[in-house]
C-alpha cells in the first residue's frame, strides 16, 4: 500500500512492501526513477539486513546455514506503518518465522522518512528485541532518473563530491562478491564522476575514502540530486549492467558484500554493526532537490 507524505513544493510517496520509496517529486516533477522493467523494475530499495550478495546465497552463524537473497530481506517484506503526520511517516519491521528462517536475530527495524524544506530525511534504527548480540548490514539503493529532465541525456549528466578527494574503488569478483582488493579510482578535478553507460559494464561501481555527500548535475539543466549519508562509508553507483538504462543509483552503505568463495559467518564479517540486546543502532541519510 502507498502512503504519502508533502509539505511545501515536495512531496514522497512510500510503499510499505519494503518501505520503498517509489515517488520524490518538486513542485510537480519527477526526480525518482520510475521502475521500468525492461531496465529495472525497483525505486529505491532499502538494504537491510544484508547489503549485497553472500556466496553461494548463504551466510552461517553458530555453525547453522542460512540463505538470504541479494540486499537482504527488507524488500521483499510488509512493514507496518508506526506513525504518520503530514511530512513525516515511519515504518516498522518485526522479526516473523518467516524472517528468523533466512536471518535468526529477534529484531525492529524502523524507516521514517521526513520533509525537511527541500529534503528528504531518511531515518533508520534497528532495535535487538532478542537475548544474543545482533549482526546486520544497511544500506540505500535509490535510483534518479538520468537526465533528470527532458533536457540532455545520460552522457550530459555527472556526479559531482562534495569537496576534491582521492578515492578507492573497491574491487569485485565476477560474481560481484570481494576480493579484498581496492584500486584507486581518480576523480576528475578530485570530485566529478562523468556518466556513460559503459561506467557499469561490470557492475556497481563501489568507492570507500571519499566525501559523504555527492550530487548528480547535468550540463544541460538546472535540477540536481544531493545525497548526504555522514554515517555510511561506502557509495555505489549503478545502473542495469549492458544496457542504456536512462537512470542512476546513488547507494549508500553501511556495509559491503560478502566474500568471494567464503560462506560468511555473521558474527565474524568485519565490516557488520553488532548491536547488545536492548540496544538501538541509527543511521540517518538524505536527499536534497533542486
Amino acid at each position: 500500500m502507498n502512503y504519502q507524505i508533502a509539505e511545501g513544493g515536495m512531496q514522497a510517496v512510500i510503499d510499505s512492501q519494503g518501505a520503498e520509496l517509489v515517488s520524490l517529486k518538486l513542485k510537480g516533477h519527477e526526480y525518482l526513477w520510475q521502475g521500468d522493467p525492461a531496465f529495472w523494475s525497483g525505486h529505491a530499495p532499502v538494504l537491510f539486513p544484508f547489503v549485497g550478495r553472500l556466496q553461494d546465497g548463504a551466510c552461517t552463524l553458530e555453525g547453522k546455514r542460512y540463505e538470504m537473497r541479494i540486499h537482504g530481506l527488507a524488500k521483499y517484506c510488509e512493514f507496518q506503518v508506526a506513525e504518520q503526520e503530514d511530512k513525516r511517516i515511519t515504518f516498522v519491521l518485526s522479526d516473523t518465522e518467516e524472517t528468523r528462517a533466512q536471518y535468526p536475530f529477534s529484531f525492529r527495524f524502523f524507516v521514517t522518512y521526513e520533509i525537511e524544506g527541500q529534503k528528504l530525511v531518511i531515518t533508520e534504527q534497528v532495535e535487538n528485541t532478542g537475548e544474543k548480540w545482533l549482526y546486520f548490514g544497511l544500506g540505500g539503493h535509490p535510483g534518479f532518473n538520468a537526465p533528470l529532465d527532458e533536457n540532455g541525456s545520460f552522457e550530459d549528466c555527472y556526479l559531482e563530491f562534495g569537496w576534491p578527494s582521492n578515492p578507492s574503488r573497491v574491487v569485485f569478483s565476477d560474481s560481484v562478491l570481494l576480493t579484498g582488493k581496492t584500486e584507486r579510482y581518480p576523480l576528475e578535478d578530485g570530485k566529478i564522476l562523468r556518466l556513460t553507460h559503459g561506467l557499469f559494464d561490470h557492475d556497481a561501481v563501489v568507492l570507500q575514502d571519499m566525501p559523504r555527500v555527492v550530487s548528480l548535475k547535468s550540463t544541460k539543466s538546472a535540477r540536481s540530486v544531493t545525497v548526504s549519508f555522514p554515517g555510511m562509508p561506502w557509495v555505489g553507483f549503478w545502473h542495469a549492467v549492458k544496457k542504456p538504462a536512462p537512470y542512476v543509483c546513488i547507494e549508500p552503505w553501511v556495509t559491503l558484500p560478502g566474500r568471494e568463495g567464503v560462506i560468511e559467518d555473521l558474527s565474524c564479517i568485519f565490516d557488520l554493526p553488532r548491536l547488545a540486546p536492548a540496544k538501538t543502532y541509527e543511521n540517518v541519510w538524505s536527499i536534497e532537490l533542486q
